[in-house]
């Protein structure tokens, strides 16, 4: 199957890479991507799997924690500037088939 390809002003042939998943282990919740998509593509979602092991003082037990989650996928338009703006490298992107 074919996949979307698009042109840059120069003629340079361009694919938009897709968002496709978040790693929610990696995330720390800090919503730069949230704030820098105008599209509705990410959500704040409670954290289901704290790791009990690590840093057990570090989280207070009624303060949950909050992470990444893609809410609306099929909006994204594939600029990648979530990518840019997250520390830690959360987004996997793929391209789209036509």
């Amino acid at each position: 199957m074919s996949k979307i390809v698009s042109y840059t002003r120069g003629g340079d042939e361009w694919e938009p890479q897709f968002i496709s998943e978040i790693d929610q282990a990696n995330c720390i919740g800090c919503g730069r991507c949230y704030k820098v998509c105008s599209r509705d593509v990410f959500d704040l979602v409670e954290k289901e799997d704290v790791d009990d092991d690590d840093d057990d003082d570090y989280y207070d037990e009624d303060e949950m924690m909050m992470v990444m989650s893609i809410k609306n996928a099929e909006d994204c338009i594939g600029c990648t500037s979530c990518s840019k703006v997250c520390p830690k490298n959360c987004q996997s992107f793929a391209p789209a088939e036509a």
